[in-house]
């Protein structure tokens, strides 16, 4: 079926035809609705290469992530697979995972079938990948990269305020010796969350001696590794708050098979928020992270960049809020510690010494 045997069975011409696929406006409503009629009963579909060809316009937006197998990823992907729905969009996915032939691949697949728009959504700086992009003029999304511009648009995410919620949590419940399970240094989104929780613990005059400050890689096994190493110490720690929810499962796992429990021997939290955290055991205290507001974000800054071209100067960037989820991994420890208060200045940001604001989900509240 072609457009002009479409036009001669709806008695239009061709030029009508191609205008009612393409939704031109000004057409005739008669004859728009003869030639959809004409199209439902023949089952056409339009070649969209060839459209993309015509108009320029391909109506493609790429994605990016570092791993399909992370539990957040179910999220990502389908948040961006509705929202190109509703707004006429095909998503074209790519997993570059650490391998230079996949990302070369991946890039090539980008440009050959000329996506509108990418977004990265990878833990990793991915500064070269980025650059390949921009040298074509391409509009870009990434997370937590400087600095943003008319072509990048940056999703930032607020690690501090969730990680501070996470800190006070266990100060309030006593803990002083708070271990820390980082993720891999060459992750920006671990050193993030590295520096915040030192600030925060500076703010509250507790002390982190090195030992306490333990690098995996966000997997379960580097949790259960973790764990091992700060269980041998002499002093070992009360609470650990990990770089992620894995680690963190990881870390209650092997408290299981050391015969601690948790949360009576050691308070547990994690960070991310992901599916697997409630159906832990016990339940996950963990800082959220929304993947689905990031991909939202993400989308949104490709279509007004993409759709307004007035935007070319802009440099806004969307920011990302954590906050700690209270379950039950986490409880008042037998040891006593006395807490310094937060200075002046912090207690007048409306940051209080102990209180935090947290969200406790429905089943426990």
């Amino acid at each position: 079926m072609t457009l002009r045997e479409i036009a001669k069975r709806a008695n239009v011409s061709i030029a009508t035809v191609w205008r009612t696929i393409n939704s031109a406006p000004n057409l005739d409503p008669s004859l728009a609705r003869r030639v959809r009629k004409v199209i439902e009963q023949a089952g056409y579909y339009p070649n969209t290469h060839a459209r993309a060809l015509r108009s320029g316009r391909s109506r493609i937006f790429g994605l990016m992530v570092s791993e399909t197998v992370e539990p957040f990823f179910p999220e990502i992907l389908q948040t961006f697979e509705n929202l190109g729905f509703e707004h006429n969009y095909e998503i074209l996915l790519s997993s570059i995972a650490r391998d230079p032939r996949r990302i070369e691949v991946a890039v090539r697949r980008m440009i050959e079938r000329r996506v509108e728009g990418l977004a990265i959504l990878s833990f990793e700086k991915e500064t070269a990948l980025v650059d390949v992009f921009r040298g074509r003029n391409l509009r870009i999304a990434v997370l937590d990269q400087e600095p943003p511009g008319s072509l990048l648009k940056t999703v930032s995410i607020d690690y501090k305020h969730g990680v501070r919620e996470a800190v006070q949590h266990l100060a309030a419940l006593g803990h002083a010796r708070i271990a820390l399970i980082t993720g891999p240094a060459r992750f920006k989104t671990a050193v993030a969350r590295t520096t915040a929780f030192q600030e925060c613990m500076k703010e509250i005059d507790l002390e982190i001696p090195p030992q306490l400050l333990v690098e995996a890689d966000h997997t379960l096994q580097a949790g259960m590794k973790a764990l091992s190493v700060l269980a041998a110490l002499p002093d070992r720690p009360s609470a650990v708050l990990c770089s992620n929810d894995m680690t963190a499962i990881g870390v209650m796992r092997r408290a299981f098979e050391l015969g601690l429990n948790v949360p009576r021997d050691l308070s547990v939290i994690g960070f991310d928020d992901n599916h697997l955290a409630q159906f832990a055991t016990p339940p996950l205290t963990t800082v959220q992270m929304s993947y689905v507001e990031i991909a939202d974000a993400a989308f949104k800054a490709l279509l007004k960049s993409v759709e307004d071209r007035s935007d070319e100067s802009s440099r806004e960037v969307s920011a990302i809020q954590s906050n700690l989820v209270l379950r039950r991994s986490t409880t008042l420890t037998g040891r006593r510690v006395a807490i310094a208060p937060l200075p002046q200045g912090l207690r007048d940001r409306s940051v209080p010494t102990i209180k935090v604001s947290l969200k406790i989900p429905q089943e426990i509240s």
